[in-house]
């Protein structure tokens, strides 16, 4: 019989070996079966229950030459140990499951002005290519979904580059020209040769503050010789809303080439007109934590991205 752990000793911690050999023990009641069963010798076997019995300090079977039988404390303990054994198995499925790629929650984040345009053509690659993979979309501002992905609430951003982000790694998927949206007769309308110079003076309609494609905007027409300080109204925020004050009047706007079909195609009152080259563009890529654990994950469903990308009006990366 084992003999309990002397007072004041810390007592010394149950292998996993240790418990697999018991459980066997206990469900076989037989040394042989259970030693054929885990694949043990049967001294290594007896060994290991001798072991678990002197760290546990109890006694565990009741042997003699004919048969084995559980102690009472050994039947409590061998559906503890089976919990245990099942509990470790529970966690190696999970790490297996976790070392899969496109398994699992991804949880990825995306700004407004490219959600509407570019989701059907994520969701339907993950739905065709990866239907393991758990998708959950958050629709945010730039600032707001670099937080989320700095503070580990987010996996993947699909956005705008730059960021200008020193711990942020950009896979760029696609380049995009921006397109001149007029109201209808406007002069501009129908031209495929419009110079950047022409946004000089007119009256300019963006997205609110926060929004990324704002920032672009007032850049491009920095480039092109505005005059800080000139007329910008900022009473929309979002697109259709923008696209819906330009066939009201206000003024133009400038839309990324993804988004033109959605929001002009129903509306008789607008009219487009196209850069000369170079055009103003924007680079859409996607982003993840730098030394991220699933960045090659990320970077091969950025290749799979770019290749369900290829129908659309941009210039894939790469």
């Amino acid at each position: 019989m084992a003999s309990p752990t002397n007072p004041g000793t810390r007592p010394r911690q149950p292998s996993l070996a240790q418990l697999r050999a018991f459980a066997a023990v206990a469900e076989h009641l037989h040394f042989r079966e259970a030693a054929a069963e885990i694949g043990m010798s049967q001294p290594a076997l007896s060994g290991a229950v001798s072991a678990l019995e002197e760290a546990l300090g109890v006694q565990l079977l009741e042997r003699t030459t004919r048969k084995v039988l559980l102690s009472p404390a050994g039947e409590r303990i061998a559906a503890r140990a089976r919990t245990v054994l099942e509990a470790v198995g529970d966690l190696m499925e999970e790490a297996e499951a976790a070392r899969a790629p496109f398994t699992g929650v991804l949880r990825l984040g995306v700004i407004p002005t490219v959600a509407p345009y570019l989701l059907p053509t994520v969701l339907r690659l993950v739905h065709d290519t990866y239907p393991d993979l758990e998708l959950q979309v958050h629709e945010e501002q730039t600032g707001s979904l670099l937080d989320g992905l700095q503070q580990g609430r987010l996996d993947l951003l699909l956005l705008a580059v730059p960021l200008g982000a020193p711990t942020v790694t950009e896979i760029p998927l696609f380049d995009e020209d921006f397109v001149l949206v007029a109201p209808k007769d406007h002069w501009l309308g129908g031209r495929g040769d419009i110079p950047r110079e022409a946004l000089k003076e007119m009256d300019l309609l963006l997205l609110d503050e926060g929004h990324c494609l704002r920032d672009q905007a007032l850049d491009i027409c920095r480039e092109a010789g505005r005059v800080e300080g000139a007329p910008v109204t900022t009473s929309a925020a979002g697109l259709s809303t923008l696209v819906q004050l330009v066939a009201g009047g206000l003024g133009v706007t400038l839309l990324p080439r993804t988004a033109l079909r959605v929001e002009t195609a129903r509306n008789d009152q607008l009219t487009t007109g196209y850069f000369a080259d170079p055009a103003p563009s924007r680079r859409i890529a996607l982003a993840m934590r730098s030394g991220a654990a699933r960045q090659g994950e990320f970077e091969e469903f950025a290749a799979a991205l770019r290749e369900a990308m290829k129908d659309l009006p941009v210039r894939i990366a790469g």
